[in-house]
């Protein structure tokens, strides 16, 4: 697998430019944690890596088939047990087996609850699972750690770093320090201007 490497990245929420000019690397082996405060745009840069919504400009973006992402919504249905949920996730991801998974998130004394009776912690382990299951190099993680006790955390911990082992990449945030070490990217310095803003808007106008 190839070093993902993304240059002159801009992305906008609302169609407001968020963050300009972002750079960034990751290679095979290797995580990035990006930092910056609540409100810089860094959730809105990794759904625009993950694909899920267009840059505004940049080169490199990865192809969205070799990306798994875990956002702030844990994914898990209420109405199947969390063997069923990973079932499912292993049919979307052309069928990986469920044990690696729940082996990763000590999932296995909760495999027949149902997803809607779980705590919070529980739902999050469930949803990180799916992970393991996906098979692709790139994991885009956004907040992780939220409602992870120290346990949890420490399984986090490990099943990136097994990723990350087989040759796999992370992009990652947190506003806690995270149990593994990673390369850091402040995205600060990348905050979108007003100048830039207008341009932007100007651009599109042109279109």
């Amino acid at each position: 697998m190839d070093a993902v490497a993304i240059t002159n990245l801009t992305v906008a929420r609302g169609g407001v430019p968020l963050l300009h000019g972002v750079s960034l690397s990751v290679a095979p082996g290797q995580a990035v944690a990006l930092s910056g405060p609540n409100g810089l745009g860094k959730t809105t840069l990794l759904r625009t890596v993950a694909g899920l919504q267009p840059s505004l400009g940049g080169q490199g973006l990865p192809d969205p088939e070799i990306v798994a992402y875990a956002a702030h919504s844990d994914g898990v249905k209420a109405t199947l047990s969390v063997e069923e949920n990973l079932r499912f996730w292993a049919r979307v991801y052309r069928g990986r087996d469920v044990e690696d998974a729940i082996e990763a998130f000590d999932l296995g004394g909760l495999r027949g609850r149902l997803g809607g009776t779980l705590s919070a912690g529980q739902k999050r382990r469930c949803g990180l699972a799916r992970l393991v299951l996906s098979g692709r190099p790139l994991w885009l993680l956004d907040e992780p750690t939220v409602s992870l006790d120290s346990t949890a955390q420490g399984m986090l911990a490990d099943a990136v770093a097994a990723h990350l082992k087989q040759g796999g990449m992370a992009i990652l945030t947190s506003h806690v320090p995270l149990p593994m070490e990673t390369g850091r990217l402040d995205l600060t310095p990348f905050r979108a201007t007003a100048e830039v803003a207008t341009l932007e808007a100007f651009g599109e106008a042109l279109e």
